[in-house]
């Protein structure tokens, strides 16, 4: 009996099986071939139209040019006068009008009188210079017919010793148009010039 049984318990389990599958199959089928039931709305997302915006470009303007520079002055040249006062770097040397003792004071310049053309600054001392003293010298000498100077001596010179030797190669560098008389050029002896050594400043 119990064989029975089970066979018939097992028989009724596979058909119940066998239908159940049956059934799946059937309405898978059906599922298929039915149209979708329902609207289906379909989302499409649209990019708003860009206004293009067209930049336009200036050229730029060249920078102007630099204004250039201011034109130089050429330095005036001063006219040399042999009776003024010569400057050389930080110091002054005055040359003064010629004295003639052999006649007291001849400052006449008559159309043969002796008249200076060249006179040279002298070179003030290193030393003097350094220390910041100052002097004068006042030296004699004799204009030749060739108007070169002539033995130059120091008559007087404050202080002594200092200035003597520049004002002595000074003056013999002196150049002068010799002394005429009756179309004869002639010696001027006892010519003096004082020089005054002073630094600037």
């Amino acid at each position: 009996m119990r064989y029975i049984t089970a066979i018939l318990l097992a028989l009724g389990v596979t058909f119940v099986l066998l239908w159940g599958m049956q059934t799946l199959i059937t309405g898978g089928n059906n599922a298929l071939t039915e149209p979708p039931k329902g609207n289906v709305l379909d989302f499409i997302r649209l990019k708003k139209k860009q206004d293009i915006v067209k930049k336009e470009r200036k050229p730029q303007k060249p920078p102007k040019p630099k204004e250039p520079p201011p034109p130089m002055t050429p330095p005036q040249m001063q006219q040399a006068n042999p009776n003024a006062s010569a400057v050389s770097n930080s110091f002054t040397a005055d040359i003064q009008a010629d004295m003639s003792l052999s006649k007291g004071l001849s400052l006449e310049s008559g159309d043969g009188d002796y008249l200076p053309i060249v006179k040279v600054a002298p070179v003030y001392p290193r030393r003097a210079q350094a220390r910041g003293i100052e002097g004068f010298v006042i030296v004699e000498f004799t204009v030749s017919k060739t108007g070169a100077v002539i033995n130059p001596v120091v008559i007087q010179a404050q202080p002594e010793h200092i200035f003597d030797r520049a004002a002595l190669d000074a003056a013999t560098k002196f150049k002068y148009k010799p002394r005429v008389v009756d179309g004869v050029a002639m010696e001027v002896a006892g010519v003096q010039n004082k020089i005054t050594f002073q630094i600037d400043g």
